[in-house]
């Protein structure tokens, strides 16, 4: 997606578990001038049953991740980042499968960042897809 203007953000949330392998393995994210990787800072709002079928761009799936610890000040220090002089255009923010956390939390900063006055587009690269089970998460969902 070209960048139209130096004020202008593009953010993304992106899926760890979808992405593309480089030769060692290791996921390939999308090019950003800042990743953030969400997965072990923000609890997975997807325990919640009551929106384990929902994404990131539903408000109530927002409202969570809103709410989980960690999430104010994270959302906080990007918005600071994206503010600076020579600030980035890109960032990108991956969760396990991009569904929820990644989704939730893109969209929140799209919001704050518009509120602050910078152009901003949005684009989910994996939150249509579906929830990602590992084999730890299956068993979590079994034991239930």
């Amino acid at each position: 997606m070209p960048l139209r203007d130096p004020g202008h953000v593009l953010l993304t949330s992106f899926g760890y578990l979808h992405l593309p392998q480089d030769a060692d393995g290791r996921p390939v994210p999308p090019p950003a001038d800042r990743i953030e990787d969400v997965r072990d800072r923000l609890r997975d709002p997807a325990a919640a049953r009551d929106i384990l079928d929902l994404d990131g761009l539903n408000p109530r799936v927002q409202d969570v991740v809103w709410n989980t610890p960690g999430t104010r000040e994270l959302l906080g220090n990007l918005a600071e980042y994206a503010g600076l002089p020579a600030g980035p255009r890109r960032i990108a923010i991956g969760c396990a499968g991009g569904k929820h956390r990644a989704a939730g939390l893109t969209e929140l900063l799209a919001r704050e960042l518009r509120r602050r006055g910078h152009q901003v587009d949005v684009q989910h690269l994996h939150v249509h897809l579906p929830r990602v089970l590992t084999p730890r998460t299956a068993e979590q969902e079994t034991s239930r």
